[in-house]
């Protein structure tokens, strides 16, 4: 736990995981604090060659620093010192037994544990090492306190009530021992609370600031600026990080390394995760033995390993999905309008083996295909999907999109917004679709069909209509061939029941609609007497891994993230934005009419903290029912609704509605409108402006940001409270893939029996 800091540490046992019966090893390397004279022994003899750059980079013989207790008190050089020992450590290891499965250094050690799964050579670590050993020096006031006792749990309290506030936790060794870091007077009060409380005993450390806290933030800047000239290799073996208690993540090791400074080492957390791997042995290098020590009462509470090992998170779900869509898991990043799901996001999820769908809604044919040509590109990004909206006022461009994704031979689409089956739909389906040898039909694309409710979801589990692909043919957009494979085949082998969630929404509940939608499925089959499975998949709701558990539980086939993928590094939106919702709680959201359906009072759930574009579209919505002409609206409401919500006259948002539909080939649309149907098509350049500003982050109109989210963003924004993740700027949408579907596997494994979960997996994967 941090305390009072708005941060703390999750229990170890939330997310350890099981994944081996094979004993596994892990080579460890302490950190400032273990630093003794005499260190290093004869490993300054047997690699000559590294301690010569050592005495160059750091300017004091390496030999010399380990025998003076006086420089091995200045973190200047009792830094690179203990690097040193602990790199020549590992050299002579390497050369004494196989390589470890794992590696983990405490706070300083780290950089020997990067240095051994080689993400930086020799020189590179030191000169890094030496580099933040200067920045650390000049951190001054302030200290740490080491409290050690076997009723640490109520640490928190006992602080809390002597009216110590202002303390971190530092170091979360174990159990019976952590360490706090803060002004010398306040780590005086704890020591005197934790003593009367008879916590157990405080010993204070002897260095010249407080570390690991909230007052080295200036320092981490400083030294983040330093890591962003690194250049770090993927590891070799998995290194565990400090501030995530995980294996690093490659593209964010200068952040975690920066973040290191101000953030509580996780030690306890990353011995469980060490023995939750099948970790059985630790080999510490350099001197002392405290981590060995540490880790023994870890090992000696875990549990045995069970029969069969651990399924993981590659175990839940579909493996026919998996396979079919090529992915790792059976987890799909859904589709942002606007390109809110970016290029970037669907590139980094497909070279991490996950699949993402890029949000096409709002861009034109041309725009769309240049995204495909970038997606397209040699080397590409590997699997990818495209979204593909209903647009009953704008057949013409679904037409068009449907066609381009063909002839740039697309396989995956996310139908969304449909109420019913389309042309478009069904020559995208079924383009490339044949009768096998044996004659069984097979098609080559999968159409995710995002759907709230049965009449639509039957729609999609039925083969096309007959005379819908008789036309097909007749205008050559489907050959016989193909429909004759059509019509012994559903429009979606991929149903995804939309809970409440971001966008358009039914507002409805996964615990009835996820079973719903299966047993309809169920029925379907049977009907049409299909040779494989439909698939339904959950989406809505899915922000903790927690609700991503439940949704496999419920029956679910995948899942389909949205919401928390918005607040990322690759999200196509403003930092504006994404600043608001990892801010939001659940409660902070709001139904909106929806722009492309106003006239039909469809709803989407937006962003309701920090802006007024439901309370303003709602309003627009009202007086669309209530008068017939803009000019019968009251003049005091017409004057409100140009100063604050347009922002601009009535008169010159019409001209701009009209200029959009002129070059956009829908000028009819325009210049037939009625006075009823112009105030309608006014109010609906609200919604378009609303979104513009928000993508640019325009702050001057802030309170018109139109942000599709759901309660998932909340969620998630609370689970990751006071890690890493709490900003935005570290959530990479392969991370939080990670994270929940993991997650998942863990909080399965609790809470359900080891049977329960295979049942649940075979049936699944049943056809």
């Amino acid at each position: 736990m941090l305390l009072n800091s708005g941060q703390h540490v999750r229990p170890a046992g939330r997310t350890v995981q099981v994944v081996s019966l094979r004993p596994k090893s892990a080579w460890v390397f302490p950190g400032q604090g273990a630093q003794r004279r005499g260190m290093g022994g004869d490993l300054f003899d047997r690699f000559p060659d590294e301690c010569a750059a050592a005495d160059r980079i750091i300017g004091v013989p390496v030999t010399r620093l380990c025998r003076d207790d006086d420089l091995l008190g200045d973190t200047r050089y009792a830094q690179p010192a203990l690097f040193v020992v602990g790199a020549l450590a590992y050299l002579a290891a390497r050369d004494e037994e196989p390589p470890p499965d794992y590696l983990a250094g405490h706070s300083l050690g780290e950089y020997a544990a990067l240095f051994a799964a080689g993400c930086l050579d020799f020189e590179e670590a030191l000169r890094l090492v030496c580099r933040r050993g200067e920045i650390m020096a000049r951190a001054a006031g302030g200290g740490m306190l080491a409290v050690l006792g076997e009723r640490l749990d109520r640490l928190p309290g006992v602080l809390a009530d002597a009216g110590v506030d202002d303390v971190d936790v530092a170091n979360d060794n174990a159990d019976g021992q952590v360490t706090l870091s803060g002004p010398r007077e306040s780590l005086s009060a704890a020591a005197r609370a934790v003593t009367g409380a008879g916590l157990g005993r405080c010993v204070p450390l002897p260095v010249a600031a407080a570390f690991h806290s909230r007052y080295m933030r200036a320092a981490a800047g400083e030294f983040a600026d330093v890591l962003s000239q690194v250049r770090f290799a993927p590891p070799r073996v998995p290194v565990i990080s400090n501030v995530t208690a995980r294996p690093h993540d490659p593209l964010l090791l200068p952040d975690l390394l920066a973040v290191q400074l101000r953030r509580p080492v996780r030690w306890r957390e990353t011995m469980a995760y060490l023995v939750g791997r099948g970790v059985r042995t630790v080999r510490e290098l350099g001197p002392g033995r405290v981590l060995t020590d540490l880790f023994r009462p870890v090992l000696a509470a875990a549990p045995a390993v069970p029969d069969g090992g651990d399924p993981g998170p590659a175990a839940l779900g579909c493996q026919r999905f998996r396979a079919d869509y090529g992915v790792t898991w059976s987890y799909l990043a859904g589709s942002m309008y606007r390109g809110i799901s970016s290029v970037a996001m669907v590139a980094r999820l497909g070279k991490a083996g996950l699949l993402g769908f890029f949000g096409a809604g709002g861009f034109d044919r041309d725009e769309v295909e240049a995204v495909l040509r970038s997606l397209t590109a040699d080397p590409g990004p590997g699997r990818f999907g495209m979204n593909l909206l209903a647009m009953p006022d704008n057949p013409a461009l679904e037409s068009a999109l449907a066609e381009l994704y063909v002839r740039h031979d697309v396989r995956y689409v996310e139908a969304a917004g449909y109420t019913g089956v389309t042309a478009a739909l069904v020559r995208f389906r079924f383009a490339g679709a044949h009768l096998s040898a044996d004659g069984t039909p097979v098609a080559v694309r999968h159409v995710v069909a995002k759907v709230s409710r049965p009449e639509v979801a039957a729609a999609f589990l039925a083969p096309p209509p007959p005379a819908m692909l008789a036309a097909l043919v007749a205008e050559g957009a489907l050959s016989a061939g193909e429909a004759a494979a059509a019509a012994r085949l559903p429009v979606s082998g991929d149903l995804c029941a939309e809970a409440d969630s971001a966008g358009h929404t039914d507002a409805r509940s996964p615990f009835s609609l996820v079973p719903d939608l299966a047993l309809l499925r169920d029925a379907e089959m049977l009907r049409h007497r299909y040779h494989e499975r439909i698939r339904v998949g959950a989406a809505g709701g899915l922000g903790t891994p927690e609700a991503v558990a439940a949704a496999f539980v419920l029956g679910a086939d995948f899942v389909v993230t949205g919401s928390i993928n918005q607040a990322t590094p690759e999200a196509g939106t403003s930092p504006e934005v994404k600043d608001l919702l990892a801010g939001a709680g659940i409660q902070d959201t709001a139904y909106a009419p929806a722009g492309d359906t106003f006239e039909f009072g469809s709803r989407v759930q937006v962003l309701r903290r920090g802006t007024m574009f439901a309370a303003r579209a709602t309003q627009l919505l009202q007086l669309y029912h209530r008068y017939d002409t803009w000019d019968e609206v009251p003049a005091a409401i017409r004057d409100a609704v140009e100063r604050t919500t347009f922002r601009r006259p009535f008169a010159q948002v019409w001209r701009e509605t009209e200029r959009h539909y002129r070059d956009t080939g829908r000028a009819a649309e325009v210049e037939r409108a009625g006075p009823r149907r112009r105030m309608a098509l006014a109010f609906k350049w609200y919604f378009a402006h609303a979104t513009e500003v928000a993508l640019r982050g325009d702050t001057t109109e802030r309170a018109n940001f139109q942000v599709h989210t759901g309660p998932a963003m909340g969620a998630f924004n609370r689970y990751v409270r006071g890690t890493e993740l709490a900003d935005w700027r570290l959530r990479h949408v392969d991370v939080i893939a990670e994270l929940l579907m993991r997650g998942a596997a863990d909080v399965l494994r609790r809470h359900c029996p080891p049977v329960a979960i295979s049942e649940q997996s075979r049936w699944s994967d049943a056809d």
